[in-house]
């Protein structure tokens, strides 16, 4: 089969090779499928730079993302056919991904494309949109309804922030951008942001209870930005952080769960169980807007085009998504 095939050096030197990959090399599991169109995440170019050590054995195939069909089943309730996605679960760090013409995984990672999706739609989507969902879902299981009060984004810019504006304003919530970046205020508002906040508001000095202000947030930042949200949240408010764009560090105090009574949820998209992603995967076939959705954008580039668009995820020179195709 065809892939990209990435090694570590005995100086310690990432390289990434695109050619033929041993089939037989594939790890164990009950479900191969042929995939038909992967993604380019941030994490992925941290696998093909070796700028953090990610991979956490080599050889390595990358590709956090994939959808496809099922070509081999040892599993009864997935046929050869079937149309399958899969998220996270480790692929291109802890167990080979996506970027090649075939993936096998244990039968518990895959779950069904949804009717009404595509492959191409799927992988627009990838782990943003899917993280992105599992947030908004956390906050629905709080019992968060539109007539609590705002939802603040943070990282509004990035992937997970503009479908979770595009899910949270779907169901009727006032969603609020909080962005580094004001020239996308249009665009922004275009995905149903009712306003759009400077981040630097929230990376300042700050009281360790604030004016209440948001009935809850979802969080892809971190740091400063997660610990002033956290302060400015109303009571019994949920919070759902997702991410470190910003920093690994939360200075807060008890101040916010103690005397509001505050939740803050964390999601792990990756090793989530099976049953959490047909219900994010559901939520997102029902509230996918295309017209938005082509505003986030995807560029699509053949297996050949995937190192370099690596570099450039990091680089911050990418605006939307990276779709792969493979065998589309």
């Amino acid at each position: 089969m065809h892939g990209w095939l990435l090694n570590k050096t005995d100086a310690g030197e990432i390289t990434s090779h695109l050619g033929d990959v041993d089939e037989t090399q594939l790890p164990e599991g009950e479900v191969t499928f042929a995939v038909s169109h992967s993604t380019i995440n941030y994490k992925d170019g941290l696998a093909f730079t070796g700028r953090m050590p990610v991979v956490r054995s080599y050889p390595m195939v990358p590709g956090t993302d994939g959808v496809g069909v099922i070509t081999q089943s040892q599993d009864e309730d997935q046929k050869i056919g079937d149309h399958v996605i899969i998220n996270g679960w480790g692929l291109g760090e802890t167990r080979w991904g996506c970027l090649a013409e075939k993936a096998r995984v244990a039968s518990h990672m895959t779950i069904p494309l949804p009717d009404g999706v595509t492959p191409l739609e799927a992988m627009t989507v990838g782990t943003a949109g899917y993280t992105a969902m599992l947030c908004v879902q956390r906050l629905l299981r709080h019992g968060l309804m539109p007539s609590d009060g705002p939802i603040a984004v943070t990282g509004a810019s990035g992937g997970v922030g503009s479908f979770a504006l595009m899910f949270l304003s779907s169901l009727g919530f006032e969603a609020v951008a909080i962005t580094g970046k004001l020239t996308e205020e249009e665009y922004l508002k275009s995905l149903g942001a009712s306003d759009v906040r400077d981040r630097e508001d929230f990376g300042g000095k700050f009281k360790p209870l604030e004016r209440e202000t948001w009935a809850g947030g979802i969080d892809s930042v971190g740091s400063s930005t997660l610990a002033h949200l956290l302060a400015a949240t109303k009571s019994d408010g949920c919070v759902a952080a997702c991410g470190n764009a910003r920093g690994m560090d939360l200075s807060t105090t008890v101040f916010p769960f103690i005397l509001r009574g505050i939740t803050l949820a964390g999601i792990d998209s990756a090793m989530i169980d099976r049953s959490r992603r047909l219900e994010a995967w559901a939520g997102i076939a029902k509230h996918l807007d295309r017209k938005k959705l082509a505003l986030i954008g995807s560029e699509i580039v053949k297996l050949e085009g995937a190192k370099d668009k690596a570099h450039q995820i990091l680089d911050g020179s990418l605006r939307g998504r990276v779709v792969v195709e493979i065998n589309g």
